[in-house]
């Protein structure tokens, strides 16, 4: 199957019942009711159950998950602040588009703390941080041929953040871990098997000028690593503007 393809799969697989992967609660209080409502509302849109830029239709949410409808607005409230849905007037809420320039933006905090990183790990050569990220690789690679597409998101955010522990720079860590967050549900979109092999050969490439200690060839992997998503979803956004907005 080739990579739009999966995507396009990836994306409609949930089309015929989209509230599908919204489990029934137990009931409970109220506070913990709407904590309950928004983590799954928020898992349903990362993983484009809810696909971006579908009206969410708060009975069905209620129905589906046996609550009424005051733990739904209040969780959905939470969701617009930050950012996964937004209220149109006199139309309701809908899950908001990806938008382009956001990840941009995210991604140019990203590169600029990452690519500073992967320099510092290459010119310092620890031998532990080495020998984790072959252990990391060796795992992504299991992911590969056996189609874990879940396992090989884990070990991608692992591998990025040994490097990062490696520095000791907590605040730099924190920054990244925002951004890269804000990412989850472009990162969903290119998850197909092409993607996965792309890459983890994009990450030998950057451990092997790590273990080299070549740090500016491991500034430019990385660098390089980073610029594909972009690349890539602009790509899909032709295929599937729906889902955009620059």
């Amino acid at each position: 199957m080739s990579s739009s393809a999966d995507e396009a799969s990836l994306v409609n697989s949930a089309a015929a019942d989209p509230y599908s992967a919204l489990q029934k609660l137990q009931g409970g209080e109220r506070g913990s009711l709407t904590d309950a409502v928004e983590q799954a509302l928020r898992e349903a849109i990362v993983t484009l159950a809810l696909e971006p830029g579908m009206m969410i239709d708060k009975l069905a949410v209620c129905e589906r998950m046996g609550v009424s409808r005051f733990p739904v607005s209040a969780a959905l409230a939470r969701l617009a602040h930050a950012g996964l849905v937004e209220v149109l007037p006199q139309r309701g809420t809908r899950v908001k588009p990806i938008v382009i320039h956001d990840i941009r933006q995210h991604l140019f905090i990203r590169s600029a703390l990452e690519v500073e990183t992967v320099r510092s790990v290459a010119i310092a050569r620890d031998e532990a941080t080495i020998g984790a990220l072959a252990e990391n690789l060796d795992r992504q690679r299991e992911a590969v041929v056996g189609g874990g597409r879940h396992e090989f998101h884990v070990l991608d955010l692992a591998f990025h953040e040994i490097m990062l522990d490696a520095i000791n720079l907590p605040r730099v860590k924190e920054i990244v871990a925002v951004s890269r967050n804000a990412l989850d549900r472009a990162r969903q979109l290119l998850a197909s098997p092409e993607r996965l092999a792309h890459t983890l050969k994009e990450h030998e490439r950057i451990f092997e000028a790590i273990r080299s200690g070549k740090a500016d060839a491991a500034a430019k992997s990385m660098h390089g690593h980073l610029d594909q998503v972009v690349a890539e979803l602009r790509r899909f956004a032709g295929e599937r503007p729906d889902l955009f907005e620059e």
